[in-house]
């Protein structure tokens, strides 16, 4: 096994739309995708809603709702799933110290089903 330093420069999320986004971009360059980014990719083009653009806009639309307690990682997790109730969207932040009131709720679902 190789011991390899590794130095994270930056955390940032990235919906699974723009990860396909970034593997199409690889393929169509012309590189060859390794087998676990192949079956990434699969996963993907099978399971992802929205595209690129569609993601921007939705995250957009959610920031701009300012519910401060949303940090971007919990944006992001929610465009990944597209919750389309309540309940679904509380699932989501089940194992997280977050809680959203009623209201915060129906403009997030608001948003999402205006996308």
């Amino acid at each position: 096994m190789v011991d390899v330093d590794v130095e994270v420069m930056e955390q940032k999320p990235i919906a699974m739309s723009g990860v396909r986004h970034m593997l199409d971009e690889t393929k169509k360059n012309g590189k060859e995708l390794n087998f676990r980014a192949e079956k990434v990719h699969v996963y993907l083009s099978e399971f992802t809603k929205l595209n690129k653009k569609e993601v921007d806009s939705l995250y957009e639309k959610i920031k701009s709702l300012n519910i401060s307690k949303l940090r971007d990682r919990h944006i992001i997790k929610i465009i990944d799933l597209m919750p389309t109730d309540p309940e679904s969207l509380k699932i989501i932040f089940s194992g997280e110290a977050l809680s959203l009131k009623q209201e915060e709720i129906n403009q997030i679902l608001e948003a999402i089903s205006s996308k």
